[in-house]
């Protein structure tokens, strides 16, 4: 198979259920926005199996029939938390700067994409264990950014405003 079909070329696309639909549709927003995410943690590296659930997300989002369990958003939470018994107490906006400046753009990502997920599931409907997953995610990552400078002994740069 041929990796173009001259689908696109009329601003038309195919979902994995076989549904044509245009590329700027709510679905397709959604999907480019999780790719867009999950290439990013490619670049930062060491979160595969956050890239897994991405493409899972993105899969069931395609029209795969598959199931995002509410487990995977627990897991985001114990995490979390054990991160943050080692943290300082925040105590403003951090100003992302530095090589953790990656993890808090891969942050803005993640919103960016959980805001298309939420405009999907207004006109479609959409598991409510995606969005809680896109919403842990990115408190996940933030807070792996404020762990690694802590790491490394960085002082983070707050704005108290």
């Amino acid at each position: 198979m041929s990796i173009y079909t001259k689908i696109g070329d009329k601003g038309k696309t195919f979902l994995f259920d076989g549904k044509k639909v245009s590329k700027n549709s709510p679905i397709c927003e959604a999907l480019g926005s999780l790719d867009e995410v999950n290439s990013w943690l490619g670049i930062i590296g060491g979160l595969k199996e956050t890239q897994k659930d991405l493409m899972i997300i993105s899969s069931i989002l395609a029209g795969a029939k598959l199931n995002f369990p509410i487990s995977k958003t627990k897991n985001l939470e114990r995490k979390i938390d054990r991160l943050e018994r080692i943290l300082p107490k925040l105590k403003g906006f951090i100003i992302p700067q530095g090589k953790n400046a990656k993890l808090h753009f891969a942050r803005a990502l993640i919103r960016r994409a959980e805001r298309a997920a939420i405009a999907l599931s207004e006109v479609e409907g959409l598991s409510l264990n995606i969005l809680e997953y896109l919403n842990r995610l990115s408190d996940y990552v933030f807070t792996l950014a404020r762990h690694s400078n802590f790491k490394e002994k960085k002082k983070e740069k707050v704005w108290k405003g």
